[in-house]
């Protein structure tokens, strides 16, 4: 199948000057703020934001509403799209949702946690965080030889609903020690 390329151009522009979707649905807390200009300050600008032109010329955001709002006098990359104003909301709604449902290969987190350096405080709270998540021991060395995924039927599998990410962790390094193959799941 052949997709279409929606991208017209890639334009430099100042961050202020891009106007909020005002159906943006995500919300941007202190913490990821200080992730993100931990990266900022560290790698730079390494993705561009999108954005669509309406009428009058000016562009309004799909993606990248918190680099917006961080760097807002900075001349940054814009992807502009060719959408109509219900694909942009599509792009809105499923944009950073699909990241949300991608897998997690336990062993190549392990080790890219393992070779990648911050000194940034927020930034090494982020990938301990991550690392809690997922359960990784940031101060263990990173094993050899992958750990085997066992084929287990759906029948013999449980769900356990957990009310935080902290019962989950719990809940998570209890029944490793028990000897359980887990896998973290969020929905």
């Amino acid at each position: 199948m052949k997709y279409r390329d929606r991208i017209k151009e890639l334009r430099r522009v100042r961050a202020a000057d891009l106007k909020p979707n005002a159906k943006n649905w995500r919300t941007h807390p202190a913490t990821q703020r200080a992730a993100l200009s931990g990266v900022l300050e560290e790698i730079g600008y390494a993705d561009a934001l999108l954005a669509r032109e309406l009428s009058d010329g000016s562009l309004e955001l799909i993606d990248g509403h918190l680099r917006a709002e961080v760097t807002p006098d900075m001349q940054v990359p814009v992807l502009v799209l060719d959408v109509t104003a219900e694909e942009a909301e599509k792009i809105l709604l499923t944009h950073d949702a699909l990241v949300k449902i991608a897998g997690v290969d336990d062993v190549a987190l392990g080790e890219l946690m393992a070779n990648v350096e911050t000194h940034n405080q927020a930034l090494q709270e982020m990938l301990s965080h991550m690392a809690g998540r997922y359960g990784i021991d940031l101060n263990e060395s990173v094993p050899s030889k992958p750990m085997v995924d066992l084929d287990i039927p759906a029948s013999f599998q449980v769900v356990v609903e957990c009310q935080s990410e902290d019962q989950q962790r719990d809940v998570y390094e209890r029944m490793k020690k028990e000897g359980f193959p887990c896998r973290v799941l969020t929905l």
